[in-house]
């Protein structure tokens, strides 16, 4: 039948609410990011897990000189949260990660973040929900620590988000989840080391630039690690130029913050200062990069134990125009035999709270 008048309704069909998500199966993944910047998620399912003295699985190809720096197990409807050396934190899902297969390098972190000239990956978390850690806890450069809650840095920004306000002559150094009752270890290019307890920071928000954690003795000083106290674990300093030694964390007596705190290792000049400190445990493995890009792997138990004023015996021997510029905990991974399973190697970030 014809109408004079045109109909004035349309018949439209509708979608409903949709998100891509919704076909994307939340499978668990491993994550795993390299030395020089790349990046990939792996299923787990390609990792098996292996008892001592097994014979292990083919690893990553990586270039000369490239290792693996971060491993976290995690599924594809996760975040994980990218800390930069510019105190900004950026955000992807473990599924907007690349899928690689376990031999695959991976893509360079570069193609995924919006990272500026200079800008670095300084810390990874990985989190469901924004519940399960309570506060993030951050140290600069200058010596400055601040504690944030954790639910603050929920954002989708594709830009990243300031997590940390900082000067202009400062960088972020790390970023830890803790619970809010942790003993907290800041350690110095020049071997001060200071432990104080994590409540004796108040709360903050994202903007705020923190309060005095170290103070430093020589104005040249600055910070190069933060770290959690556990029990029972050794704090290992390494130094420019390859000494080192680990020191029972029990060593380090608990002092108000702000302090200058005590000697962690005895500094002398041709063993060069602190590059960095870890938190270790026996059967961990260090991993030392050079100013020039070697990579040199060596076992937290292959390091002797000495006192606080120790100055360290030679553990690692970088060439004679090159010094350690930096050190990370690696997983355990055989170096003929690949990588091992993931229950025995992957260690979440989880685990600190």
């Amino acid at each position: 039948e014809t109408f004079a008048e045109p109909r004035r309704s349309s018949l439209e069909i509708d979608p409903g609410e949709f998100d891509i998500e919704d076909l994307i199966d939340d499978d668990p993944l491993v994550f795993t990011m390299t030395a020089t910047g790349y990046v990939k998620t792996t299923p787990a399912e390609e990792f098996r897990a292996q008892g001592r003295g097994g014979r292990g699985i083919a690893g990553a190809k990586l270039k000369d000189e490239d290792t693996i720096t971060q491993m976290i197990q995690t599924s594809a409807h996760s975040y994980l949260l990218f800390f930069s050396t510019r105190g900004r934190v950026y955000r992807l899902k473990a599924h907007e990660i690349p899928v690689a297969s376990r031999t695959s390098r991976g893509t360079a972190i570069v193609n995924l973040l919006p990272l500026q000239e200079g800008e670095a990956i300084q810390a990874i978390i990985d989190t469901r929900d924004y519940e399960t850690m309570r506060y993030l806890f951050f140290a600069t450069a200058k010596g400055r620590v601040k504690k944030t809650r954790f639910n603050a840095y929920d954002s989708s920004l594709k830009a990243g988000l300031i997590a940390i306000k900082l000067n202009d002559d400062d960088e972020l150094v790390e970023v830890i989840p803790t619970n809010g009752v942790f003993d907290i270890l800041l350690s110095s290019r020049f071997g001060q080391t200071i432990r104080f307890k994590e409540s004796q920071v108040r709360e903050m928000g994202r903007n705020a630039a923190g309060v005095i954690g170290l103070k430093f003795k020589k104005a040249s000083d600055e910070l190069v690690a933060c770290d959690i106290a556990r029990d029972g674990g050794t704090l290992l300093h390494i130094t420019e130029q390859g000494f080192g030694k680990r020191t029972s964390v029990n060593e380090y007596p608990t002092k108000g913050r702000g302090g200058m705190g005590v000697v962690g290792i005895k500094i002398v000049d041709e063993k060069g200062p602190v590059v960095g400190t870890l938190v270790v445990d026996d059967d961990d493995e260090v991993l030392a990069v050079t100013r020039q890009g070697v990579m040199i792997r060596t076992r937290a138990d292959d390091i002797s134990i000495q006192g606080r004023s120790a100055s360290g015996v030679k553990v690692i021997s970088p060439g004679d125009e090159d010094q350690v510029a930096s050190i990370a905990l690696v997983s355990v991974e055989d170096d003929d035999e690949g990588e091992a399973g993931v229950e025995d190697d992957i260690a979440t970030d989880a685990d600190d709270t």
